[in-house]
């Protein structure tokens, strides 16, 4: 019997990357820059596909469930990876088994953007506004379980207020929402969220880091 040549990866097929947002959040941006670059290493075409939904982890339950060949790729990060699984009661996918990890392409920190008409300018004003208004606030997310959605929680333990919890389909969406005064405030990452901050359509009180950060060095830790 001949021996059969040992096939090079990627040969002869595009490689899928899994993007488990709707398009225009900050993980739909990172890899759709990172599928520009890997055809230079890879030789092949990358498709990126967006698969929403519940916090990220339908994109994720179908590389999951795809051929472990290489071929299909998830662009996750914290919610898909760490925070759904860990806050959900059915788990679709374990990501230590199903998943291998590649290479870590960005690193992104929540910041508390809150709507211009609001009259809260700090942290300290937003806890003080939020308190004398139990349940008037709205805050936004991308989705139950969400990573976003679990900043916020935290935020309410911490400082014992009372704000109701608007989930959306993807962190661009929750922008919007801020935009427009659905939400009046939102943990956003700090990517989808600075560019609004520069034009003034939405307010940063903070960012919920150890350390104030090189893109908005302005802003107070939370």
């Amino acid at each position: 019997v001949a021996p059969a040549a040992a096939q090079s990866y990627p040969n002869a097929r595009p490689v899928k990357l899994v993007v488990p947002f709707p398009p225009g959040g900050p993980v739909d941006v990172s890899g759709r820059i990172l599928a520009q670059h890997l055809p230079r290493t890879l030789g092949q075409t990358v498709v990126v596909e967006n698969r929403a939904g519940a916090a990220g982890s339908l994109g994720a339950k179908s590389v999951a469930a795809a051929d472990p060949d290489g071929y299909t790729l998830l662009c996750g990060n914290i919610s898909t990876l760490v925070v759904v699984p860990a806050v959900t009661n059915n788990r679709d996918y374990d990501p230590g088994k199903a998943f291998a990890p590649v290479a870590k392409i960005s690193q992104n920190y929540e910041v508390l953007v809150v709507h211009p008409a609001l009259s809260a300018k700090s942290v300290p004003e937003l806890v003080a506004h939020a308190r004398a208004n139990p349940g008037k606030l709205n805050y936004g997310s991308a989705g139950h379980g969400n990573a976003t959605h679990l900043a916020a929680e935290l935020f309410k333990l911490r400082t014992g207020v009372d704000i109701v919890h608007v989930p959306y389909k993807g962190a661009s969406e929750a922008v919007t929402g801020v935009l427009g005064g659905q939400v009046q405030l939102f943990f956003a990452q700090s990517s989808a969220a600075l560019q609004h901050v520069k034009v003034g359509s939405v307010v940063a009180l903070g960012v919920a880091s150890p350390n104030r950060i090189a893109t908005a060095p302005e802003l107070p830790t939370i």
